[in-house]
């Protein structure tokens, strides 16, 4: 059973604080906050939220997951490309890469933007 409810391509989380974590649509873009530092060790990652000096360790998947959402136009072009990449069944895929995003956000590790909110970033 997932975490998440589906409503059209909107998704949200009922299990954050408060409850009040926004709608995510696969056609916004994702970006790590200024305050964000990313490290890449072997095909790992560690973000640290410098503000509240929390950090998150990402798997070589969630790795993948983190620098596809971060420089594709929108989150469902990383998506798409993570399907042709992977051997998934796309509903899981899609619970996955939304309950990370939704964890990163709930972090404060990630935003999610409008796409046209700017260009993402080259890594």
């Amino acid at each position: 059973m997932s975490k998440y409810e589906f409503a059209g391509s909107k998704v949200r989380s009922p299990g954050f604080a408060g409850g009040d974590v926004p709608l995510l649509t696969f056609t916004e873009r994702a970006a790590a906050p200024t305050h964000v530092l990313v490290r890449l060790l072997d095909q790992e990652s560690v973000l640290l939220n410098l503000e509240t000096e929390q950090y998150f360790g990402l798997d070589e998947t969630g790795t993948r997951m983190w620098q596809l959402v971060t420089t594709s136009p929108n989150i469902d072009a990383a998506y798409q490309e993570l399907l042709a990449e992977y051997d998934v069944q796309p509903e899981l895929l899609r619970e996955n890469l939304t309950e990370l995003l939704c964890r990163l956000v709930e972090h404060g590790l990630l935003q999610v933007l409008p796409a046209d909110a700017g260009k993402p970033a080259e890594i």
